[in-house]
């Protein structure tokens, strides 16, 4: 039987437990999923790759069905090359759904033999996005450092607020 392999593909600066929620329930579905890293040229990055890979690595270091990898180019090249079969996509709400489907048909249109998948947000977790994270960090100079941990605490894991504050 053959593996079903998903790519979860994103910038992940920084992981959230947003990302973190989806994986898990991509774990459900899938045998194996890849973290892919996607470079986006048109975004500027708060954290650079290394430290990204980390985030995820600290999250999922005991987990087998899990790789992380990066990439340029087009996902659904990336897919190809990794033997993927599935594209998985994080849903928080009609906005999310409207932008990612069109994507997801021209993903379609570019090669019909991945599919993409997509999983809803958990309620608990709809409206954590990575811009407001960086929102909070870029003014961590005017927050006491306890302070800060307390308001990402409900963003982040504990892996990620330590290797970042």
């Amino acid at each position: 039987m053959k593996i079903k392999i998903a790519v979860f593909p994103g910038s992940f600066d920084p992981l959230t437990l947003g990302h973190i929620s989806i994986i898990e329930a991509g774990l459900k579905l899938f045998d194996k999923i890849i973290i892919a890293i996607g470079s986006n040229e048109q975004k500027k990055n708060m954290f650079p790759l290394s430290e990204r890979e980390k985030m995820i690595q600290l999250n999922f270091k005991d987990n087998k069905n899990i790789s992380i990898k990066s990439y340029k180019g087009l996902t659904v090249d990336f897919c190809e090359r990794e033997n993927a079969q599935h594209i998985i996509r994080g849903i928080r709400n009609s906005n999310d759904f409207n932008y990612e489907q069109s994507i997801a048909f021209m993903n379609y249109r570019l090669n019909d033999k991945i599919q993409t998948c997509f999983l809803p947000s958990t309620q608990e977790y709809a409206f954590i996005s990575s811009s407001i994270v960086k929102e909070i960090l870029l003014n961590k100079d005017t927050i006491d450092k306890l302070q800060l941990k307390k308001k990402l605490k409900p963003f982040l894991s504990r892996d990620v607020l330590n290797q970042i504050i």
